[in-house]
C-alpha cells in the first residue's frame, strides 16, 4: 500500500515504516512541523520517502495515517480528496488526554463514522472518549537496539524531551533526589541546560541533547539502571528501548508502564522513597542489576517485538483498506 503520513513521533515511525508498504512522508522547504520529511537521527529504510504537497495531489494514496487533528484539514487540501470519504483513514491517537478534565475527556474525533481510531496503549483508549468511533489498540513495537548492556557505570540514565517545559508531567521535578543517589545522564530534546535549572552541580547531572538513537543506545547500555518518572504519558517508547538493550527500570507505577514492566525487570512504584532505595540497590550491586535486566529484557522483546507490532498494522490496515 502507498501510506500517506507525517514524520510527528520519530520512534514510533521508525517502527512503523518498516513494514512492508512503502510510507508517503510530506517535506516542506523549512522542515516545519508538517513537513519534517524523513528523519535525521534515527535510520529509516528507502521505501519511506518524501513528498512535496505540490506532488500528492497526483498521487496514488490508499490510506491516510492521521496524528493531529489539524491533519484532516490538510490532508484534504494537499490531496484534493477527503480522509474518510475519499481515501480510508486512520488516527493514530499517542497521547493520553491533557485537556483537564480526566476523566471525561473528549477527543478530537470523537462520533465520526469516517475513520478509526488506533490507540498505541490500551490505557490511552480507557482514558479518553470517543463516542461513537470506532477504536482499536496496536500496541508498540521497536526495531531492537543492535547494543547489549553493560552497566559499566555507576550512573542513572533518563530519557526525557523538554523536561522543562513539561515538569511535573515528565517528573523533571523528582530528578534532583535521584541525583543524590547517582550522577544522572539525561538524553532527549532540550535537555541542554537542564543541571543549571535544577540547581545541580554540572558532576551531578550531565545533559546529552538530542543524540542519534544508535548513538544514544549505546551510551543507555552503559549506565547502570533506566529511570522513568513520568507522572502522566501514554508508554515513552525510550523506556521499552532501555529494557530491551537489559538495563534494570526504576519507574513510577502509572499509566501504562505498569503494564509493560514486570516486577522482576527493576522497581516500580508510587512511592518515591521506594524507587530512590532500588535505585541505590542497582547502583551498589552490579549483580542485582544485571539479573534485572535481563528479566526486562525478555519482557520487552516478548511484548514489543517489531514483527508482531507489524503484523498487527498489517492487519488493521488490510480491514480498513479492503474491508
Amino acid at each position: 500500500m502507498n501510506i500517506l503520513l507525517w514524520h510527528v513521533h520519530g520512534s514510533w515511525t521508525t517502527s512503523f515504516v518498516h513494514g512492508k508498504h512503502r510510507y508517503l512522508v510530506p517535506a516542506t522547504p523549512d522542515r516545519g512541523p508538517y513537513g519534517l520529511g524523513r528523519a535525521r537521527t534515527y535510520t529509516w529504510p528507502n521505501s519511506a520517502a518524501e513528498v512535496s504537497p505540490e506532488q500528492l495531489r497526483d498521487t496514488d494514496v490508499d490510506v491516510v495515517v492521521l496524528q493531529r487533528p489539524e491533519e484532516l484539514e490538510l490532508a484534504q487540501r494537499w490531496l484534493g480528496r477527503r480522509p474518510g470519504r475519499d481515501v480510508p483513514a486512520i488516527y493514530v491517537e499517542h497521547n493520553t488526554p491533557k485537556d483537564g478534565d480526566v476523566p471525561h475527556s473528549r477527543h478530537p474525533m470523537a462520533d465520526r463514522d469516517d475513520l478509526l481510531v488506533a490507540h498505541v496503549t490500551a490505557f490511552n483508549e480507557l482514558f479518553w472518549d470517543t463516542g461513537a468511533t470506532r477504536t482499536t489498540v496496536v500496541d508498540h513495537g521497536i526495531v531492537p537496539p543492535a547494543v547489549e548492556y553493560t552497566g559499566e557505570l555507576d550512573r542513572l540514565a533518563v530519557v526525557i524531551n523538554e523536561p522543562v517545559r513539561r515538569w511535573r508531567v515528565t517528573g523533571t521535578d523528582l530528578l534532583p533526589r535521584f541525583a543524590e543517589i547517582a550522577p544522572l545522564d539525561v538524553f532527549g530534546l532540550k535537555v541542554a541546560g537542564l543541571a543549571d535549572h535544577l540547581g545541580l552541580p554540572a558532576d551531578r547531572l550531565t545533559s546529552h541533547d538530542d543524540v542519534p538513537q544508535h548513538r544514544m543506545h549505546a551510551e543507555l547500555a552503559r549506565r547502570r539502571a533506566y529511570l522513568h518518572l513520568c507522572r502522566w504519558t501514554s508508554l515513552g517508547l525510550s523506556l521499552i528501548e532501555a529494557m530491551s538493550i537489559g538495563m534494570p527500570v526504576v519507574a513510577l507505577a502509572s499509566t501504562e508502564a505498569v503494564m509493560a514492566v514486570p516486577p522482576e525487570a527493576g522497581a516500580l512504584d508510587t512511592r518515591v522513597e521506594e524507587l530512590l532505595e532500588a535505585a541505590g540497590r542497582f547502583v551498589a550491586e552490579p549483580q542485582q542489576a544485571r539479573l534485572a535486566g535481563q528479566a526486562a529484557r525478555t519482557a520487552a522483546r516478548e511484548r514489543y517485538g517489531l514483527a508482531r507490532f507489524l503484523a498487527d498494522w498489517d492487519r488493521l490496515l488490510e480491514e480498513e483498506v479492503c474491508g
